[in-house]
């Protein structure tokens, strides 16, 4: 009786599509390796500078001001800033002078403009209840027409004391941020439109009307919480 012999079955061949799909495979996974490492070696970098580049336009609006704290005004009170925003939680900057004065408040504003969000940031004095100034973050309104609302005198000069006052109850403004035609201004609470650019101007508006209106309510109760400086603080 003779003996059967064995034969091992040959491997499948490598089709030039498994050999494709196997490298594409492996380059994904190399790529998706070195955005995670690259993610991770530029965040603390990045947020530093977003830091430096907020401090700075405090500052700017500020003017003064030596440092800067972050806060949450929350409805149940003032909490240092966190990277978190809890719901119903409005986020805001007090800056101090070099003895440790409150010098004002700072907070964001945003609404849809011509062509994007123009987002600025406007100072808040808790003092005459009035905003104070006014800064541009990001904005992509047309060159020589959009950008004067940061380039404009005497549109600036809306900001100057533009009166946020809140009503008897404290819930609300008093009278809400409202923009006029150009050359129509009559109430501390109205700013003046551009000529030429009332979009943009309106934008500006209705994005420090409600960020006031959420943020004052919950501020102004508890102000003397911020008057001197604690937690966080820029050097």
């Amino acid at each position: 009786m003779s003996e059967q012999q064995t034969i091992a079955p040959s491997p499948a061949p490598v089709t030039p599509s498994a050999a494709m799909i196997r490298t594409l495979g492996i380059v994904a996974s190399i790529c998706g390796a070195l955005i995670v490492s690259a993610y991770q070696i530029t965040l603390e970098p990045v947020a530093a500078n977003k830091k430096i580049a907020l401090e700075r336009a405090v500052f700017k609006v500020i003017p003064g001001a030596a440092s800067v704290t972050e806060y949450l005004a929350t409805p149940g009170g003032i909490q240092l800033g966190s990277d978190t925003v809890p719901a119903g939680a409005v986020k805001f900057y007090a800056a101090y002078d070099q003895a440790g004065a409150l010098k004002g408040i700072a907070a964001e504003g945003a609404a849809k403009g011509y062509a994007d969000v123009v987002r600025v940031l406007y100072a808040y004095s808790p003092e005459k209840q009035a905003i104070t100034g006014v800064g541009v973050i990001s904005m992509r309104e047309t060159p020589g027409i959009g950008d004067k609302i940061y380039t404009d005198k005497n549109y600036l000069k809306n900001f100057e004391a533009l009166d946020v006052r809140l009503s008897a109850d404290l819930k609300s403004l008093a009278n809400a941020v409202k923009v006029v035609k150009h050359g129509t201004k009559k109430n501390p609470w109205e700013i003046d439109a551009i000529a030429g650019a009332t979009v943009t101007s309106k934008a500006v508006g209705r994005g420090i009307n409600e960020s006031a209106q959420k943020l004052l309510p919950l501020l102004v109760p508890h102000v003397d919480n911020v008057s001197r400086p604690s937690g966080r603080q820029s050097p």
